[in-house]
């Protein structure tokens, strides 16, 4: 089978992979139709992401489609389609018995730290596959994206009346919004780029969006906006060092902020006046638990969610080398980028 592999930062590699094995008792083979393209992807190809070696294929937004399936699994029929929960946990260490199966100690992230879906057929754990037959493959792959989103919003845990701070406007900032939406909470997005501030104006809505220039102007603008109050949950979906070291000074007494973004740098704030004065809580929101893939499948079917505005380009899999490089600039406007397979 073809495949699409990263051998080296910034550098694609077609290669030729021998066919999947005969699935074991508990697995299946699918055949994958189409992978999204997220900012995790992005830091690998770049060279930056901290838990990914080359030479990798990625991929691990997958609409996929059943083909076989082992002894035991009940739950898949041949020809279903699904989307992909790409968390591979151990399911014996001690998060996984507590049932926090997505900071599971041993976490193999399919195309992040193990060959993923860029390919034509893989062969996955029957439990890490979600049927969504009333969905598109298109719709099944942004279904990971949209559960990032979903547990850093339940982290939070924003309540009607409060306000949310969503700090970046990428993907994962989107994900982000379309459940903070859903809380009654007020929310306000705020990022450095004009143009997907007016992305999310034109397309997604339900919040006030909020320009960002990485100064004391955000602090005045953000203070105004809460009449002085702060806000009550700030979601740092930026990834970036500087940005999650600020996020404490945008957030209310007894507030809490969350980073969902992956920084390899280290943070730091104000002790005394910032964190302990106002007693903040900080946590961390890593990948998503199995229960919030079914609930976003069900959100889309019944309209709660719109997908139609996050897929902005597509490409076949051949078409990826050349047209990679030219995604990752702003000006390309790529919200989300998906790649056929078929």
């Amino acid at each position: 089978m073809k495949a699409l592999q990263l051998d080296q930062v910034q550098s694609w590699k077609m290669i030729d992979i021998p066919p999947p094995r005969n699935p074991g008792a508990g697995e299946a083979i699918v055949r994958v139709h189409r992978v999204g393209v997220c900012g995790t992807d992005i830091a690998c190809y770049l060279g930056k992401f901290p838990f990914f070696a080359f030479p990798r294929i990625p991929g691990h937004e997958l609409g996929v489609e059943v083909v076989a399936v082992g002894a035991g699994v009940e739950h898949l029929q041949v020809g279903d389609r699904c989307c992909v929960e790409p968390y591979l946990n151990c399911g014996e260490c001690y998060a996984c018995q507590r049932g926090y199966t997505n900071c599971c100690e041993f976490n193999q992230t399919f195309g992040v730290m193990c060959d993923g879906g860029l390919t034509e057929q893989v062969v996955l754990p029957a439990r890490k596959l979600h049927p969504a037959n009333n969905l598109s493959y298109e719709q099944a792959a942004l279904v990971e994206t949209l559960a990032i989103g979903c547990h850093a919003v339940d982290r939070g845990n924003p309540k009607q009346g409060e306000t949310v701070l969503i700090l970046g406007a990428g993907p994962i900032g989107l994900s982000a919004l379309e459940f903070a939406k859903l809380t009654g909470a007020r929310v306000l997005m705020a990022d450095l780029s004009e143009s997907r501030l007016e992305f999310v104006n034109a397309k997604m809505g339900g919040c006030h969006t909020v320009r960002f220039y990485g100064d004391d102007r955000d602090l005045t603008t953000i203070s105004d906006l809460t009449n002085h109050r702060w806000v009550d949950v700030v979601i740092d979906a930026t990834g970036n060092n500087h940005s999650m070291s600020r996020a404490l000074e945008f957030t209310a007494c007894a507030g809490r902020v969350v980073f969902v973004g992956i920084t390899q740098q280290n943070l730091s704030f104000p002790h005394a006046p910032v964190l302990h004065r106002r007693e903040l809580s900080i946590l961390a929101s890593r990948n998503a638990p199995s229960r919030d893939f079914g609930r976003i499948i069900g959100l889309i079917e019944n309209g709660t969610i719109n997908t139609d505005p996050w897929i902005t380009h597509h490409a076949m899999i051949d078409e990826v080398p050349e047209r990679f490089e030219h995604w990752l600039a702003p000006a390309t406007g790529v919200i989300k980028a998906m790649i056929h397979l078929t």
